[in-house]
């Protein structure tokens, strides 16, 4: 038995890896599960799968959990607080950690996981924006297979050759074609995009997803991240990956080879496939999603993105090329606003804004020797100088 770690067990991911693993009971067994607040479905999470482990990051949410679970028979331990997610990420019993926290909050436990020699199922696609090079270290240092759950760089892995760790030219890799859905306002004009409302922001037309990733598809800061992602995943540069908006969201992405060939991963628009397959890896199981019927979809079509429709990803661009402190600004700069939006304290427009002046008024730099310390007090530093923006802005 195969035993899990589900590092944010009550978003989208986490209900979908529980979901993928109540299909196999004879091959997983859950160890953990957590959750920031969500008491209640973390509660019948833990009465549907008895993990052994519950941590709730929220301590009156943990006191309010072990309330909750005080009748079961054998409840698990309900631990509290940030340093129990890494605890239960590099326990002995953990075989498998998907980590599926949202944001630069999942890094350090992504971390631990990694340190730890764990097969890192990796949904946080901050933790490599934030930290990628200690993190890929930490990875290869201690046996760790780190495989990605992002559906773009699942899809990129399944059509690489098994040397792309090597670097892309050494293996006949051209560049990656990059996929987005160009969220729900593809075709809107730049000049109407002020006037979005949050809700409007979290309408995305083909997937499921938590508020804050919805928004960050809408301004498709979610492909810039993914972009700096894919460069440490891939051992690759920013210069060759390319943005390509397809509305079916049925090709999740594609791999130009340079002897002409293209291969693609397909599927319908479910995170239950990528997560099956990286729990199977390298074998195949089944996932719940039904097959991909071609005569259904019938048409697949692709553009390139407006730039002035979506400058959040030239400010991602700009980021990865930078390199050093500069992903860490991008992120925790568009974190902060995405957050002003959805409390409806800026503008859909001003997100980008936020971003773009925390990244001309901190200056990216190289990570020092400290690394880790290094990374997360820019991070702060950069917070504190979005929310003075964000501030302004509301003035």
């Amino acid at each position: 038995m195969i035993g899990i770690t589900v590092l944010g067990s009550t978003g989208s991911i986490g209900v979908s890896t529980l979901d993928v693993v109540e299909r196999h009971p004879d091959r997983f067994r859950v160890v953990a599960l957590s959750a920031h607040r969500n008491v209640e479905r973390l509660a019948e999470q833990c009465r549907r799968f008895e993990p052994d482990y519950a941590v709730m990051v929220d301590p009156a949410a943990a006191l309010a959990l072990r309330e909750a679970l005080s009748g079961l028979a054998n409840p698990p331990e309900v631990l509290e607080g940030a340093d129990a997610l890494e605890t239960v990420a590099a326990a002995p019993e953990t075989d498998y950690v998907m980590a599926a926290i949202v944001g630069a909050a999942g890094l350090q436990s992504t971390l631990a996981a990694a340190r730890a020699g764990k097969r890192v199922l990796l949904a946080n696609k901050e933790a490599l924006v934030v930290a990628g090079d200690i993190v890929m270290r930490a990875a290869t240092a201690n046996g760790a297979t780190l495989l990605p759950i992002d559906s773009e760089h699942n899809a990129i892995f399944q059509c690489m050759p098994p040397t792309f760790a090597d670097g892309l030219s050494q293996c006949g890799v051209e560049r990656i074609l990059l996929t987005a859905s160009g969220g729900p306002f593809r075709h809107a004009a730049p000049e109407s995009l002020a006037a979005v409302t949050p809700d409007q922001a979290c309408a995305h037309p083909n997937w499921q997803m938590g508020r804050k990733i919805s928004v960050d598809s809408a301004t498709m800061m979610n492909k810039g991240l993914e972009i700096i992602e894919a460069c440490w995943l891939f051992n690759t540069s920013p210069d060759q990956i390319q943005v390509v908006i397809h509305p079916q969201s049925v090709i999740h992405s594609l791999v130009q080879y340079n002897d002409g060939s293209v291969l693609a991963q397909l599927g319908n628009p479910d995170m239950r496939t990528p997560i099956a397959h990286a729990l199977a890896w390298p074998e195949r199981m089944a996932s719940g999603v039904e097959p991909l019927d071609l005569f259904a979809t019938a048409t697949l079509d692709f553009e390139p993105p407006t730039p002035a429709r979506f400058p959040c990803l030239d400010l991602a661009y700009r980021a990865a090329s930078e390199g050093g402190t500069g992903p860490v600004i991008l992120n925790a700069a568009n974190e902060i606003a995405v957050a002003a939006f959805l409390a409806g304290r800026i503008l859909f427009t001003e997100i980008a804004t936020v971003v773009e002046r925390s990244m001309n008024e901190l200056p990216a730099e190289p990570v020092d020797g400290t690394g880790l310390e290094h990374v997360l007090a820019v991070d702060v530093q950069a917070r504190e100088r979005a929310e003075r923006i964000v501030s302004a802005l509301v003035g």
